[in-house]
This record gives structure tokens, C-alpha cells and sequence, in this order.
């Protein structure tokens, strides 16, 4: 079995409660990695693209306020 399977097994033996509880631990764990990948994505210059392109149209008055 593999480790994945393993901890599927173990999730479908989770009470109600300790299901929520992964939930809630999961959602975290899961926005921090992404976090993560972003800063990752800034700092290697990934972005800057998209940045300039945004300010391009914003400038041109291509966008709409929120």
C-alpha cells in the first residue's frame, strides 16, 4: 500500500469532528504553500509580465473600479 493510500484509509476512519479538523488544518497548510510558490514566483521575476501589463491597461483606463 502506498503511503497515499495509507493515509486515505486513515482519513475515511476520521470522526465527523476530526474530519473538520483536517479540513481546517489542510485549507492552512494548503494557503501557505501557495503562499510560498508565489513569493517564489515574485522573486524570480515570473510575474513582472503580467505586473507591467496590468499597469499598462490601468493607465489606458482599461479597467474598472471594484
Amino acid at each position: 500500500m502506498s503511503k497515499v493510500e495509507s493515509i486515505e484509509q486513515q482519513i475515511k476512519a476520521l470522526s465527523a469532528e476530526e474530519l473538520a479538523q483536517l479540513r481546517e488544518w489542510f485549507l492552512e497548510f494548503d494557503w501557505a504553500l501557495w503562499d510560498q510558490q508565489i513569493e517564489r514566483d515574485v522573486a524570480a521575476g515570473k510575474l513582472d509580465a503580467l505586473a507591467e501589463k496590468a499597469l499598462r491597461e490601468h493607465a489606458a483606463g482599461k479597467t474598472t473600479p471594484l
